[in-house]
């Protein structure tokens, strides 16, 4: 065992080390878009856009702002508003749903599974109305949702189904790439994603020429051409910063998916037979790519200290489940509604994860780790 009288520091995440292996390119690229002030548009986001949809198979790529704002235009160009319900997760990031209440929508709430902490499709169903228009799986901390499962409902009911991937970069399911099942899917590119910009951006991809077209648009002030506004839209364009950072990222993203993963099978290797903890499952057929590192722990909030203590950055995604949170208070729901969740979000911690994490840091981390349940 490691001696844990020598604190050692493990950063959540290390951003610097993977600019360092990158450092020449990324510095190219950058000063290339200043040399050219290519800032808004051009041809550094049209290059990428190319480049992430045929690594992608699909037809379109639009980058745009973040990836709320992928989320929220879609919705908005598949005329999802008032009167209708749009049905996700318990469990994500607050982008997934509060997108759907400013394009006008309801969100409806879905409790999720015990082991996958993805949308229990099982309960979909029940809560589908006539005024349903919508389901927005996520591929939350890398693993790929039932999308699968979804996409039957979705086609069985006449809905639309946009792939909320986020976390979830090149992942697969059943030989699948997760992002290429639904209408369309949206990513987002922020500096801690498995693919990340150095600021926020996103993107949409779908083989919808019209819907392409209409995403373009709105998130271009409603034009194609300047000064030619078709509709009033927004202003959520992809930077050319961002977009040449991106390009110099995207031949390596599924080496490092890979590295992610191996680091998180040594984990689950060294954390395995620690009473007290659950680690991470992978669904069967699927690609987990490790965005985010999550084991269940007896007594979270004790062990969360303890490794701020001994050097080690943790986090907890999410603490509140959505519509616990008093953004929805509205909806007037409770644990009782939504069990699983609720019982996971008082236990979940999210360890250190990156491409780059030494085998050393791990053994550190795995070492505490026993220290404190012993």
């Amino acid at each position: 065992m490691i001696d844990l009288n020598v604190k050692m520091q493990v950063p959540f995440v290390d951003l610097r080390a993977q600019y360092h292996s990158l450092k020449k390119e990324i510095d190219n690229a950058i000063f290339s878009v200043i040399e050219e002030s290519e800032f808004i548009k051009g041809k550094y986001v049209s290059a990428f856009e190319k480049e992430f949809a045929a690594a992608y198979g699909v037809k379109h790529c639009i980058g745009v702002a973040n990836g709320t704002d992928a989320i929220y235009i879609l919705l908005k160009m598949l005329g999802i508003g008032e009167g209708d319900e749009v049905i996700t997760v318990a469990n994500s990031w607050i982008s997934t749903s509060e997108t759907i209440t400013q394009a006008g929508a309801r969100v409806v709430f879905i409790d999720t599974e015990p082991d996958f902490f993805s949308i229990d499709v099982s309960k979909i169903e029940e809560k589908i109305t006539p005024r349903t228009k919508a389901i927005i799986p996520v591929h939350l901390y890398g693993q790929p949702a039932e999308v699968d499962k979804v996409k039957a409902i979705c086609e069985k009911h006449k809905l639309i189904m946009i792939e909320d991937c986020s976390q979830a970069h090149f992942a697969e399911i059943n030989g699948q790439t997760i992002g290429t099942f639904g209408l369309a899917s949206t990513f987002s590119f922020y500096p801690g994603k498995n693919l990340g910009a150095y600021g926020d951006a996103g993107a949409v991809i779908t083989n919808d020429d019209d819907l392409a077209r209409k995403v373009r648009m709105y998130s271009n002030h409603g034009a194609l051409i300047k000064h030619q506004h078709e509709m009033e839209g927004i202003n959520s364009r992809l930077d050319g910063m961002h977009a040449a950072i991106l390009s110099v990222k995207l031949p390596h993203i599924k080496k490092w998916n890979e590295m992610r993963l191996k680091n998180a099978l040594y984990l689950n290797e060294k954390l395995a037979a620690i009473k007290g903890i659950e680690i991470p499952k992978i669904r069967k057929g699927s690609t987990h790519i490790f965005h985010l590192y999550v084991i269940k722990a007896e007594r979270r909030d004790e062990l969360q200290k303890y490794l701020k203590e001994k050097g080690i950055e943790t986090a907890i995604h999410y603490p509140t489940p959505l519509p616990l949170l008093p953004a929805y208070k509205y909806l007037g729901q409770s644990e009782k509604d939504f069990p699983v969740t609720a019982q996971n979000q008082k236990k979940i911690l999210s360890l250190p994860m990156f491409p780059e994490l030494t085998r050393e840091q791990m053994d550190y981390v795995a070492d505490c780790l026993t220290k404190f349940y012993l």
